[in-house]
């Protein structure tokens, strides 16, 4: 782990993300982030994931499959 990082581990602090897409967890970005960073939490909020299904495509797959499957919500 990177020396500055475990300075903070001492410290009593730990190493959040304030954001998360579903690339990150399809193309092992996060894995690594946790592995390389110590990366021990994440954040998101309503707008982001607002966002996210708006904006990208990444959802849109898994939606036409629950709806196809007549899940809602």
């Amino acid at each position: 782990m990177n020396p500055n990082l475990q300075q903070l581990r001492k410290l009593g602090q730990s190493l959040w993300l304030d954001n998360i897409t579903r690339a990150m967890l399809d193309d092992g970005t996060l894995e690594r982030n946790i592995a390389e960073w110590g990366l021990t939490g994440l954040t998101s909020n309503p707008t982001i994931f607002d966002e996210a299904l708006a904006k990208g495509d990444a959802y849109d797959a898994g939606i036409r499959e629950k709806a196809a499957a007549g899940k809602r919500g």
